[in-house]
């Protein structure tokens, strides 16, 4: 992230980094104060893409769609490459327009993501299909070779739920029950709630262990409760990805002005 606030003065790098750190801190959580910090970072370095590109997926998660996505197209502008192609696609469906979404699938951009990203934007058009009704359509595109329900790739159980989630809205129900089994079995870090749809289709209870009790961690303080110089918040470890990306009318962020030179002060950073 250093290399990328290189343009401006050190301790406006300084600030936007930590800035930056918080949003991704609180994006899971409480999203509305995350957008509060990626929004301030974004005023100070409207120039730089990776801070776009945060500012972007924070607006996502905090469902700003139009804000994310015009944040998201400016990175690509600056930045180039086909960065959170199904993110883009996502939001337009969120936007009521899937035909734009398929689009987005079908373009070449689509041909430069990496085999994960290739298959997030793969769920993401199947969904946009079965927004327009093309039911049989959207389970189609799911059987592609990474769906055997033995693998376990990092993508493996969202590809088996989405598949499970179009066989199911497709009146396939006993195919639906099987594939959100297979997702249960796959979904090794919580990503789904395959568990709870297993138990809608069969009306048996989840199991007791598929809750956690466990005690939250205490959330970093963001207004009046501590300032900004934070030793903890090295601008060194900050990464656009550390506000990643599972989808109303937000500002528009299509223009490149730069804000740099705005003193306001931003919400506070925790230590």
């Amino acid at each position: 992230m250093r290399r990328d606030l290189r343009g401006l003065q050190r301790d406006t790098a300084d600030t936007v980094a930590k800035h930056l750190v918080a949003a991704g801190r609180l994006v899971d959580e409480e999203p509305e104060r995350a957008l509060e910090h990626a929004r301030f970072a974004r005023a100070r370095a409207s120039r730089i893409a990776v801070v776009r590109e945060a500012a972007g997926i924070v607006a996502y998660h905090a469902g700003e769609w139009a804000e994310a996505l015009g944040e998201l197209r400016a990175a690509r502008r600056m930045g180039g490459g086909p960065g959170h192609l199904a993110v883009m696609a996502d939001i337009e469906r969120a936007l009521g327009r899937p035909e734009r979404a398929l689009e987005l699938s079908r373009g070449p951009e689509a041909r430069e993501l990496d085999r994960a990203e290739s298959i997030e934007l793969a769920i993401v058009a199947a969904g946009a299909r079965r927004d327009m009704g093309e039911l049989d359509a959207a389970v189609v595109s799911l059987q592609i070779a990474e769906l055997e329900p033995t693998r376990r790739d990092p993508w493996s159980a969202r590809l088996f739920y989405a598949y499970a989630d179009n066989l199911l809205a497709a009146g396939r129900e006993a195919d639906a029950l099987q594939w959100f089994v297979h997702a249960a079995d796959a979904d090794e870090d919580g990503e789904t709630d395959a568990a709870r749809r297993i138990a809608e289709l069969t009306g048996e209870p989840v199991a007791e262990d598929e809750y956690d009790f466990g005690l939250e961690d205490e959330p970093p303080a963001v207004d009046g409760e501590a300032d900004t110089d934070d030793a903890d918040l090295d601008s060194d470890d900050v990464d656009s990805d550390s506000v990643d990306s599972d989808s109303v009318d937000g500002p528009s962020a299509e223009d490149d002005g730069s804000g740099e030179g705005e003193e306001e002060p931003g919400p506070e950073v925790s230590r």
